[in-house]
């Protein structure tokens, strides 16, 4: 049984997420009117993370009514309960310290004094990462008109660096030796791939070029995208530590995280999309006092081409935050760095072959040493993991002996 949990849970994983990158890039691209005489870009990313958290939250709160206990109250059930909460309810250990559910944080933060469970501070917490959820997607969708998406997959690969700083920063966490090695290897390897890539890559592609010249012919295209890049991943290393910080105060479920987090992204985006704002950058671009909502809605009559790519977006990252959480609830961090580090590596090469993206011989190399990088944290992991397994059987045979 637990094999077939596994197959299932892999294949959730690479299915869900490969064709939700496919997805993405899609609406990415510029869509044709209804009328056939025109074809322009969709620019509201706020509608689409307003979809995908709305259809989280849901899938969220069904996985948890399906495997809600007897025992259980609704109240519990959704997370609020009152327990102490210094104890750390994760079994899988990062450096032999610190106990997350996540394989993001890997660094010990300073002993904290045990503190009664508080239901305010940990709405506050969701908010906190809700928003920086909120202002981070719209960041990363705009570097999609600047850069390829290649590009912009080994860049989200970065994301050890920005959770790096994040804890140290605002938790003072402490890591292991071998993370400043991970971190050197990412770092360098997408510095090569962002290096060697060819023109028409670093201004976007050819079909950004084409599609959009305002953006991928600027002179600058690539600057423009590698900035939003860099925003989208230091508000995502926010995230990750917020919710590593969580995880080590509070005894909740990675699907209760997940349902309160997508739930608040939603009121956020949608009081934003509704609220008449002015033209703002990146997170508002087609607002011009008008609200976002209605502009986003008649887009997409104008251009029925949307609907389907909008769709499989919201409907397969929804399902696969779903199949991320089943695997580490059942199989732990280890089994999960391995999925998601080859499905990475496939969501790169599947673009590839799709959207027909040339990647240079430099680019290549680029995209071996950030893969060979995660490949270490991998395998560290694991040793870990096999270590602190003996370790616990040598518990057990002492205690038999006894």
């Amino acid at each position: 049984m637990s094999f077939v949990r596994l197959i299932i849970c892999v294949a959730g994983v690479y299915s869900m997420f490969l064709w939700w990158a496919i997805a993405q890039e899609r609406l990415s691209v510029p869509f044709q009117s209804i009328d056939g005489e025109s074809s322009a870009k969709f620019r509201s990313a706020l509608f689409l993370g307003t979809c995908q958290s709305f259809l989280s939250s849901l899938s969220a709160l069904i996985y948890i009514l399906i495997r809600k206990k007897p025992s259980e109250t609704l109240i519990q059930a959704l997370g609020f309960h009152d327990k102490n909460s210094g104890e750390p309810t994760s079994a899988s250990t990062a450096n032999g310290k610190a106990h997350t559910h996540t394989h993001h944080t890997n660094g010990s933060a300073k002993p904290r004094p045990d503190t009664r469970f508080s239901s305010k501070a940990l709405l506050l917490s969701y908010a906190q990462c809700a928003t920086f959820i909120t202002f981070a997607a719209p960041f990363g969708f705009a570097a999609l008109s600047y850069i390829s998406y290649p590009a912009m997959v080994l860049g989200k690969s970065c994301k050890l660096v920005p959770v790096m700083i994040m804890n140290i920063l605002l938790y003072r966490r402490r890591f292991a030796p071998h993370k400043y090695l991970v971190v050197f290897m990412v770092t360098t390897g997408i510095t090569i791939f962002m290096g060697f890539g060819s023109d028409s890559q670093k201004h976007g592609g050819k079909k950004a070029v084409s599609a959009s010249m305002d953006h991928g012919s600027t002179p600058y295209a690539s600057l423009i995208g590698a900035s939003y890049l860099l925003i989208n991943l230091a508000l995502d290393g926010a995230i990750n530590s917020t919710q590593d910080e969580i995880f080590s105060r509070y005894k909740i479920s990675g699907q209760q995280m997940m349902l309160w987090i997508n739930l608040m992204c939603t009121c956020i985006s949608f009081v934003l999309m509704v609220l008449p704002l002015p033209s703002i950058p990146v997170l508002l671009p087609s607002g011009n006092g008008r609200s976002e909502l209605v502009a986003a809605l008649t887009f997409v009559q104008q251009h029925p081409g949307i609907i389907s790519p909008l769709i499989e977006f919201s409907v397969t990252g929804a399902l696969g935050q779903l199949f991320i959480f089943e695997t580490l609830q059942h199989f732990g961090s280890l089994t999960l760095v391995t999925i998601t580090l080859t499905r990475k590596m496939f969501t790169m090469l599947l673009s590839v072959v799709v959207y027909n993206h040339q990647l240079t011989l430099g680019q290549w190399l680029g995209a071996t040493v950030v893969f060979a990088g995660i490949s270490v944290e991998a395998f560290v992991k694991r040793n870990d993991v096999h270590a602190k397994r003996v370790l616990q059987e040598k518990e057990k045979a002492k205690l038999k002996s006894l």
